[in-house]
Order: structure tokens, then C-alpha cells, then sequence
């Protein structure tokens, strides 16, 4: 079992940009692929980007392509999402997502189901 805490989330301009991080506890953290989600107030959780066990491989939902990006460090259990660019639509609480024996594909990996751990959430607030 690993233990996921986001920690990164805040109230920024439109434009502006935030770094969410996610650290794990509990297993080695190599054997997850990691995915980060997002729930805004009356909407369905969404997905936002994934990234394999590795690091090398990325993914990203096309309402964020090319201005978020996912990276981890697996040598600290940690999954970071750079934002930039950021709109008011992007305002949501996020959530980072772990799972040990997801197979890596751009279906699977968009689909919160794929999943067996979540971190807490962190609310993301953007200003117009």
C-alpha cells in the first residue's frame, strides 16, 4: 500500500503558475505509474496527465497539452505538475493517483478506475 500527500495547490492569477507535488509513502515508489486528476465544483473528475514507472513517458489530457507538465523523482517518491499558463478553468481541487500494476496506456492511464490510490487533494483556485 503507499500513502499519496499533495501539497502546492493556491489562489493565483490567470497566467500564472503552480507546482503541485505529490509525495508517497509506504512501497517503492518506482513501481507505480502516477497520475494526476482534477474535480471542479459540480463536474466530474477529469483527467489531467500520467507519467510511467520509468519517468520517461508522458501524457496529457488536451485541455492542458503544452502547458502542464508531469515529471517524478524517483529517488525521492515524488510527483510533480507544473502548470503554467494557468486559466480559470483550470480551478479544481487536484488529486494524484498511484497504481502498482496498471498497464501503461494512453487508455488506461485516463481512466481514474485504473487507480487503487489517491492522495487527499489540493484545491487549486485561478483568478480572471
Amino acid at each position: 500500500q503507499v500513502q499519496l500527500v499533495e501539497s502546492g495547490g493556491g489562489l493565483v492569477q490567470a497566467g500564472g503558475s503552480l507546482r503541485l507535488s505529490c509525495a508517497a509513502s509506504g512501497r517503492t515508489f518506482s513501481n507505480y505509474v502516477m497520475g494526476w486528476f482534477r474535480q471542479a465544483p459540480g463536474k466530474e473528475r477529469e483527467f489531467v496527465a500520467a507519467i510511467n514507472r520509468s519517468g520517461y513517458t508522458t501524457y496529457y489530457a488536451d485541455s492542458v497539452k503544452g502547458r502542464f507538465t508531469i515529471s517524478r523523482d524517483n529517488a525521492k517518491d515524488t510527483v510533480y505538475l507544473q502548470m503554467n499558463s494557468l486559466k480559470p478553468e483550470d480551478t479544481a481541487v487536484y488529486y494524484c493517483a498511484a497504481d502498482e500494476t496498471l498497464y501503461y496506456t494512453t487508455y488506461n492511464v485516463r481512466r481514474g478506475a485504473e487507480y487503487a490510490y489517491w492522495g487527499q487533494g489540493t484545491q487549486v483556485t485561478v483568478s480572471s
